[in-house]
C-alpha cells in the first residue's frame, strides 16, 4: 500500500450497443461457452452505457477492447481470441441481471468481466456462484458484495470503508470539523455513509449533517443549499457520475473555501470539462495508478495499448479505461494460468492462483483465498481547477 502522508489546508485548497457502434469481435458468438478445444472465449459485459455513469462504461469498455485486441494480435491465449459481448444496462440493477441472465441462458458467455456498480453486482451474486461464473472486477468497493462463501467473484478495488476512513484520516489531519456526507440516494450511497459515519465518530470529530443527493441528481441545487446552510468545514461526497456534478456546481457556487472530498468512483474524466473550476480544493481517493502520469509504468503500458487500438485520444488519460484495461489484463492471466483444457472451474482456479501480477508499480494478488481482493492500494489525489491534478 502506498504510503499515507499528510498535506496543508492549503494543498487540499447504451440496453446493447448497436451492432454498428461496436467492433465485429464483440459481437454476439453462441459457440462462445468453449467446451476446451473451441478457438474463441467470449466474455460478458453488463454495464452503464447510457445513464448517469454511462460516459464512464463507454470508457471501460475502450480499455479492456484494447487490452484484448493487443493480446488477439499476438495470438490470442492458448491458441484462442477473446470476444467481448457488452450489454447496456444504464445502471438499473434489474436489467444488469436481466442482460446477464440473457447471456448465460443462451451459452453465448464464458465469463464476466466489470459489472459496474454495487446494487448491480449484488443482483447477479446468486447467479455468479449458482452457475459458477468467473467474474473479474466488479466495480464496486462494497463490503456487503464481498464474502468468504463468493468462490467466482475476482475485486481489484480495496473495499469503500478502506476509502472512507483514509478521507476521514486526512482531514483529521488537517484540524477540520464539523463534516458533512452527500450522499447518492440508492444502496451504493447508503451503505458507503455508513461507513463514512463510522469513520467519524471513530475519529471523534462532529459531525455536521448527512444529505441525501438523487441517483439522477435532479434535487442537486436543493443539496447544495441544504449543505451550505449547515456550515460544515468539510464535506465527504459519497456520490457518483452525472449526480455528483449536479451537486458540486451549484455547492461550489455558494462558497469556493469549504474543502470537498470524494470516493475513487466520485469523479470521472468525462465530468471534469463540465465542473470546470469547480474542482479547485477537491480531493478523491484513487485505486489506480493516476491515469494522466507517464511516470507510471503501468499507464506508460496502458497508454501504448490504447494508441495501439486506435481509441479516442480522452480515453488514453481517462481513470474508467484505465481500471477496464487492468481489469482485462487480471483476466488474461487468469486463461493462461488456466492452460489449454479451459473450463470455467480451470480459469477459477487460475484467477484465484495470481499472487503478484505485475504492472511494474502497481501489482494484484488474490493468493487463494476468499474473498478475492487483488489490491489494497490507495492514493489520494489533489485537484485544482478543470481537474488539473496537483498531488
Amino acid at each position: 500500500m502506498e504510503p499515507r502522508t499528510t498535506m496543508s489546508r492549503r494543498d487540499f485548497l447504451l440496453r446493447t450497443l448497436a451492432a454498428a457502434t461496436l467492433p465485429a469481435w464483440t459481437h454476439h458468438s453462441h459457440a462462445a461457452e468453449t467446451d476446451g478445444a473451441g478457438r474463441l472465449v467470449t466474455l460478458g459485459c453488463s454495464m452503464a452505457l447510457s445513464g448517469p455513469l454511462g460516459a464512464a462504461g463507454l470508457e471501460q469498455v475502450a480499455g479492456m477492447k484494447a487490452a484484448f485486441q493487443e493480446v488477439n494480435r499476438a495470438g490470442g491465449i492458448h491458441g484462442r481470441e477473446i470476444a467481448l459481448e457488452v450489454m447496456d444496462d444504464a445502471y438499473v440493477p434489474a436489467r444488469t441481471l436481466k442482460n446477464v441472465t440473457e447471456m448465460v441462458d443462451a451459452k453465448s458467455v464464458f465469463a464476466l468481466i466489470s459489472p459496474m456498480g454495487t446494487a448491480n453486482t449484488a443482483a447477479l451474486l446468486p447467479l455468479i456462484e449458482g452457475k459458477g461464473i468467473p467474474t473479474v472486477g466488479p466495480i464496486t468497493g462494497a463490503p456487503s458484495v464481498r464474502s468468504p462463501e463468493q468462490r467466482n467473484l475476482f475485486f481489484l478495488r480495496p473495499s469503500y470503508a478502506d476509502e472512507a476512513r483514509r478521507l476521514v484520516q486526512q482531514m483529521v489531519s488537517m484540524g477540520l470539523r464539523r463534516i458533512a456526507v452527500v450522499y447518492l440516494d440508492n444502496p451504493f450511497g447508503k451503505e458507503v455513509l455508513g461507513y463514512m459515519s463510522t469513520a467519524l465518530d471513530e475519529a471523534q470529530v462532529e459531525r455536521a449533517g448527512a444529505f441525501a443527493l438523487a441517483v439522477d441528481g435532479k434535487n442537486g441545487e436543493e443539496v447544495a443549499d441544504k449543505v451550505y446552510a449547515d456550515k460544515p468545514g468539510a464535506v465527504v461526497l459519497a456520490t457518483t457520475g452525472t449526480a455528483n456534478t449536479a451537486f458540486v456546481l451549484p455547492f461550489r457556487a455558494r462558497t469556493k473555501t469549504v474543502p470537498l472530498a470524494g470516493l475513487s468512483v466520485t469523479l470521472f474524466v468525462s465530468e471534469l470539462p463540465k465542473l470546470g473550476d469547480a474542482t479547485r480544493g477537491m480531493a478523491a481517493v484513487q485505486v489506480f495508478p493516476d491515469a494522466t502520469s507517464t511516470k507510471s509504468v503501468a499507464v506508460r503500458r496502458f497508454q501504448t495499448s490504447m494508441k495501439n487500438a486506435g481509441a479516442k485520444p480522452e480515453y488514453l488519460t481517462s481513470s474508467s479505461s484505465l481500471e477496464g484495461w487492468i481489469n482485462a489484463q487480471v483476466m488474461i492471466e487468469g486463461l493462461r494460468n488456466a492452460g489449454k483444457d479451459l473450463s470455467r472451474e480451470r480459469l477459477r482456479a487460475g484467477l484465484a492462483g495470481i499472487r503478484s501480477l505485475s504492472f511494474g508499480d502497481f501489482h494484484v494478488g488474490f493468493g487463494n483465498r476468499a474473498p478475492y481482493v487483488g489490491s489494497s492500494t490507495l492514493y489520494l489525489a489533489i485537484y485544482a481547477e478543470n481537474g488539473r491534478r496537483v498531488s
